[in-house]
């Protein structure tokens, strides 16, 4: 874990190709610069779709960068327990949002209203997911579904969720050494961006 710096685009950018990503801790404040060891990766041949989940997927409707600021702003609700993202946090996605780096995946109900989605950076074919919400039940799962078939689809290997939790093991997650994480982040970040995400 390393501390300081700032969050200027160029320093984010350059932070996900060494593998660290942003996250502060509250009290006393400080910005810290976290590389896990292991690391939580989900396959993109390995995602698990339950039944149920399969059905889900057919009552909403997934898009990409439909509502960014909602999606993430969701995300930061102070409401949410062990919330990180603050002001700060917020601001410095959406200008990388802005210059087309940061990205939304949304799921929307029957009546048009969101109701899960996740946010992430995308630099050649890593999508490094950095948190996700749902109104409504497995909304996040269809938008995590929604993600990774258009990351496969476009050509991306590796989709970085930085640690493990359970709701996402049992979705496909695993966890990789750190060493093996850099050394396929190495080759991602090479690889065209997907069209999903502004790929030609």
């Amino acid at each position: 874990m390393g501390h300081g710096a700032d969050l200027e685009p160029g320093t984010i950018l350059a932070a996900y190709r060494q593998g660290l990503f942003p996250m502060p801790l509250r009290r006393p404040y400080s910005l810290n610069w976290w590389s896990p060891d292991p690391r939580g990766v989900i396959p993109l041949d390995g995602l698990r779709v339950s039944r149920s989940l399969r059905r889900s997927c057919d009552r909403y409707e997934v898009t990409v960068d439909g509502a960014f600021d909602a999606v993430i702003d969701a995300c930061a609700d102070p409401k949410r327990p062990h919330g990180w993202i603050d002001d700060k946090i917020r601001d410095a996605y959406r200008t990388l949002h802005g210059l087309g780096w940061a990205h939304s995946v949304e799921a929307w109900d029957s009546e048009g209203d969101l109701v899960g989605g996740l946010y992430g950076v995308a630099i050649g074919g890593l999508f490094a997911g950095e948190s996700m919400f749902h109104r409504a039940t497995d909304a996040s799962k269809v938008a995590l579904v929604g993600l990774v078939d258009r990351l496969r689809d476009g050509g991306a290997t590796l989709l970085d969720v930085q640690w493990t939790t359970d709701h996402l093991i049992s979705m496909g997650a695993v966890d990789i050494p750190r060493t093996l994480y850099l050394d396929l982040l190495a080759t991602a970040i090479e690889l065209p961006l997907p069209p999903a995400f502004g790929g030609s």
